[in-house]
């Protein structure tokens, strides 16, 4: 019998929705977790046997805290939930967006990983995979970018927000190294998504990044933690 069990946040549509789809074909019981109860059970239903909801907002410690209390084990913890309020330069971006921002993107993946380390520690295999962004890394910032090819710094809140995921990612890789979790990122490249206007159209299949996630997640005991990855398995720059 398979047992290995998995949490995907913001899992009830995009990126999220394809990752605890393909997790769940590979065996694995996956908490869909979702803010809006309707939207994940709409995908639990889709996704099918091995899915089931939990409705989780990452950026409410309480309901961190219940959804944490019903999970007693976990394999795979994917922080995949994310926005993108803003998408000012530096200079148009006030500190409500970028507080708004880091909110989600940054606080909920800290909340969310420590809440549930106690499940994850009871693994055999306890992998985390951030959901970060090429934007992000700022040798891509400053040089060419094989992702995204525009040069305007705009989204300043979301690229300085996931370069700050990234290096929380070192971080809890550094600390968790001696009980065994590998804590990765994954830079999934423009995709078909609502994130912002406009990416649903000159996007890639969200799919195709979602299997970075998914490859992230199945690493062999002797795979790598702290490393910053494409959804196609090459490394990313910091």
């Amino acid at each position: 019998m398979n047992d290995r069990t998995a949490l995907v946040t913001g899992a009830d549509k995009g990126i999220g929705f394809h990752v605890a789809r393909l997790l769940a074909e590979q065996g694995f019981q996956v908490h869909v977790g979702s803010r809006v109860a309707e939207r994940g059970e709409r995908a639990v239903a889709e996704i099918g046997g091995g899915a089931r909801l939990l409705v989780l907002d990452v950026t409410d410690p309480g309901g961190i805290e219940r959804a944490a209390a019903s999970v007693d084990h976990l394999d795979v913890l994917v922080n995949n939930a994310g926005v993108q309020p803003v998408t000012g330069t530096p200079s148009e971006t006030g500190v409500e967006g970028l507080r708004q921002t880091y909110e989600t993107n940054v606080f909920g993946v800290v909340a969310v990983t420590n809440a549930f380390l106690p499940a994850l520690r009871r693994s055999a295999h306890p992998r985390v995979v951030n959901v970060s962004s090429g934007t992000a890394s700022l040798t891509w910032s400053t040089g060419p970018n094989p992702q995204f090819t525009e040069g305007v710094p705009r989204s300043a809140a979301y690229r300085s927000a996931k370069a700050a995921l990234n290096a929380l990612t070192v971080l809890y890789a550094q600390e968790l190294a001696g009980d065994g979790i590998k804590v990765n990122a994954l830079a999934p490249g423009r995709r078909a998504t609502d994130l912002v206007p406009g990416a649903a159209v000159g996007g890639g299949d969200p799919a195709e990044g979602a299997w970075g996630a998914v490859r992230l997640a199945l690493l062999p005991d002797e795979g790598p933690t702290g490393g910053f990855f494409s959804w196609d398995g090459t490394p990313v720059p910091w």
